[in-house]
C-alpha cells in the first residue's frame, strides 16, 4: 500500500512539473506542429511565380521560375544560390509562419494581449514577434500576430525594421489541410487585394 501511494505522488508530482506551453507552442501546435517530425519533402509554388522542392531533411532545395532552375543546398551557397535562398526564407516564412514562431530562436516574443485585428476589427489575441537587428535577410523586422482562442492565426501587421507603422497588413485565408498540417494559402490586404498565394502544396510523411 505504501509503494502504491508513493507511486502516486511521484505520478502527481510528475504532471505539476511539466511546463505549460508557451503561446508560441500553442499556436505551432495549432496548426499541426506535432506532425512536422514526420515531414520528408515539401513542394509549393509562392505568387505562382517560385516553385519550390524541399528535402527538409537534407535542405536540399530547387526553385523553378520562367526563366531557369537552380538546385543547392543550404549548408553550400554561392552568389547564384545566396540569392534564391534568400527567395526561398521569404516564401518559406509566409507558408510556415506559425512554426517559425517556433524555430526563429533568436527573435523576441511579446506577451500575449488583446487587441482589435486591423482587418475584421474584431478583439483578437496579440504577439508580437521581433527579429534581431543583426544577422538573416531581414534585421529588425516585427511582425504583430492576431490570432483566435483556438490558436489559429488569422491577420498580421508587418513592420519593417520595427518601425511603428504598418508596412504591410493582411489576412490568413483558405486555410487546408496537408497531412496534418494547416496552412493558409490566400493573404489579402484590408482592401481585398492579393499579396501572397500559395498553390500546388504537397507534403510527403515518412
Amino acid at each position: 500500500m505504501k509503494n502504491l501511494c508513493f507511486a502516486f505522488i511521484l505520478l502527481l508530482l510528475g504532471f505539476s512539473c511539466q511546463k505549460e506551453p508557451t503561446v508560441t507552442q500553442k499556436i505551432a501546435n495549432a496548426h499541426g506542429f506535432e506532425n512536422w517530425d514526420k515531414v520528408t519533402n515539401i513542394s509549393f509554388t509562392f505568387g505562382e511565380k517560385r516553385s519550390w522542392k524541399w528535402s527538409v531533411k537534407t535542405n536540399d532545395i530547387i526553385l523553378t521560375t520562367k526563366e531557369d532552375t537552380i538546385s543547392y543546398n543550404q549548408s553550400a551557397l554561392d552568389s547564384t544560390s545566396l540569392k534564391a535562398d534568400r527567395a526561398f526564407i521569404n516564401d518559406k516564412f509566409w507558408l510556415l509562419i506559425p512554426f517559425q514562431l517556433v524555430w526563429d530562436k533568436t527573435a523576441s516574443v511579446s506577451e500575449m494581449a488583446k487587441e482589435t485585428a486591423p482587418i475584421s476589427k474584431t478583439l483578437m489575441n496579440k504577439i508580437t514577434i521581433t527579429y534581431p537587428n543583426n544577422g538573416g535577410y531581414t534585421p529588425g523586422d516585427a511582425y504583430d500576430i492576431f490570432f483566435d482562442d483556438d490558436y489559429i492565426i488569422k491577420e498580421w501587421i508587418f513592420r519593417r525594421g520595427n518601425t511603428k507603422e504598418p508596412s504591410l497588413i493582411n489576412s490568413f485565408e483558405n486555410y487546408q489541410n496537408f497531412n496534418g498540417i494547416k496552412i493558409a494559402q490566400n493573404h489579402k490586404t484590408p482592401d481585398g487585394k492579393q499579396v501572397a498565394k500559395l498553390t500546388h502544396i504537397k507534403i510527403n510523411l515518412k
